[in-house]
Formats: structure tokens, C-alpha cells, sequence
């Protein structure tokens, strides 16, 4: 059964007999929610979690390969955390920012150009219709009829990719990177603070290991991907991360 839906009725085709359906009374459309409006946040927030939680792992099992006190090794941990925070912040907010100035400048550009030539603006806008797939006739009453409504907002989404969901948002970068970071960061260094000098490098490496996997899944399962590769990929990148660090540090406490 085909089933034909429309303001006011529901309709149906069955083996070939076109049922008429009842009346029905108009509902409001909702707005669709896509994973792609997460890609902000969720882009600088993986980021930084996946690096706080790495980086800090590596660092204290480098270090504690290397014979340092426990001590020494939670010291080392708070600086990483520290340090590594405030690096992700300063790296997100200025590398973004530098996209948030292109795209001004972009905008800016573009409004001089509909300021001094707006037909050649509409017929810009109607040819990229074209490439998209509408005839000429459709693509130039499209045009006009967007650029009646926003010149600058049409050009912006449909000639230079700027839209709502991807523009350049520094100071929202910034932090959930830091935030991020440190929150990735805090695992290990729990595990410092619950372990003996003993079997402190066990307990980190599983622990960390455990927490990007944790972390990958999540990840995976907000944007929408598959769980067990997100999972892997974050869980080997971390392990190389600590094992070369390990391998350093126990070179380096054993020849000194």
C-alpha cells in the first residue's frame, strides 16, 4: 500500500484503487534536528577531551617510567592539566577567530559587490542554481526571490558556504576546549591520586584506556557514526601515545 499524504488528507493507492482518505486537520510542521548542528561544540569538546586525556596520560607515565616519586608525578600532572588547558584555549580561540575575520571580510566584500552591481549579483546566484540542477527560468525567479527577501544572508549560504550552523564561533570554542581538556585530563590523574607507586603505571594506562573508550563511543554516538570504530581509533592513538612516552622515560631513568 502507497499511502499519498497532504494538508488534509491521508490518501492511498492499494493494487492499483485510489482509497480517498478523511479529513484531517492541519498540523504545524516541526523543525527537523540534524548531528550536523552539534559540530561546533562537539568538534572542539572531542578535541580537547581526547588531548587532555592523552596527553596527561602520556606525560605521568612517561615520567613515572623514568623511577620519578609520586610526588613528582602528581606535580607533573597538575602542571600538564594547567598548561595544557590554557595551550587549548589560546590555539582554539585564535585559530578560529582567524576564521571568524575570513568570513567577515568575505561578507563584507560581498556587500559591496550587490552595493555596486546587484544584477550581475542575482545572475552570480542564479548560475550556481543552475549547477545545482534548476533550469535557467527556475534558477534566476529563485534567485530574485531570495535576494528580495536577504541579498547578503543568500550569497553568504549559497555562494561563500556561510551558514548558521558552521560559522566561526571563537569565544564558544575556546572554552569548551579548556573545559574539555581538563575534564579529559582529571581521569588520569585520579587514578595517581587512588594508586601506589607500585603499580601506578598499570593503573593509569587501563584506566586512560578505558576512558577513551568511554569517550570515542561517545563521540561516535552523538554524531552518528559507528561505536566500535570510534572507540578503536581514540584507544590507539592513546595507547602509541603512552607506550612511546613510557618507553622514553624508562630510557632516560635508567641511564641516568
Amino acid at each position: 500500500m502507497i499511502i499519498l499524504r497532504n494538508e488534509k488528507y491521508i490518501d492511498s493507492v492499494k493494487n492499483g484503487q485510489f482509497i480517498k482518505g478523511s479529513f484531517l486537520k492541519r498540523e504545524p510542521m516541526l523543525p527537523e534536528i540534524h548531528r550536523a548542528q552539534n559540530m561546533g561544540w562537539l568538534r572542539a569538546a572531542v578535541l580537547g577531551a581526547n588531548d587532555g586525556l592523552i596527553s596527561t596520560a602520556s606525560l605521568i607515565v612517561g615520567v613515572a617510567a623514568a623511577n620519578s616519586s609520586h610526588q613528582n608525578i602528581l606535580i607533573t600532572g597538575v602542571a600538564g592539566i594547567v598548561a595544557g588547558a590554557l595551550s587549548m584555549a589560546a590555539g582554539e580561540y585564535v585559530s578560529v577567530s582567524t576564521q571568524a575575520d575570513t568570513e567577515k571580510a568575505d561578507l563584507a566584500r560581498e556587500r559591496e559587490e550587490l552595493a555596486m552591481n546587484v544584477d550581475f549579483e542575482r545572475a552570480e546566484l542564479a548560475q550556481i542554481y543552475v549547477q545545482r540542477g534548476l533550469d535557467s527560468e527556475l534558477a534566476t525567479k529563485v534567485a530574485q526571490q531570495l535576494m528580495d527577501h536577504d541579498a547578503i544572508g543568500s550569497h553568504a549560504r549559497d555562494e561563500l558556504g556561510i551558514t548558521e550552523i558552521f560559522t566561526a564561533r571563537p569565544i564558544q570554542a575556546a572554552v569548551a576546549s579548556a573545559a574539555a581538556f581538563s575534564i579529559g585530563a582529571v581521569m588520569p590523574l585520579l587514578s595517581v591520586l587512588v594508586s601506589g607507586q607500585k603499580n601506578l603505571i598499570i593503573s593509569v594506562t587501563v584506566s586512560s584506556l578505558i576512558f577513551l573508550i568511554i569517550l570515542g563511543v561517545f563521540a561516535a554516538h552523538i554524531g552518528g557514526a559507528n561505536l566500535l570504530k570510534g572507540a578503536v581509533r581514540m584507544v590507539f592513538w592513546g595507547a602509541l601515545a603512552m607506550s612511546i612516552t613510557a618507553g622514553i622515560g624508562s630510557f632516560f631513568g635508567t641511564s641516568l
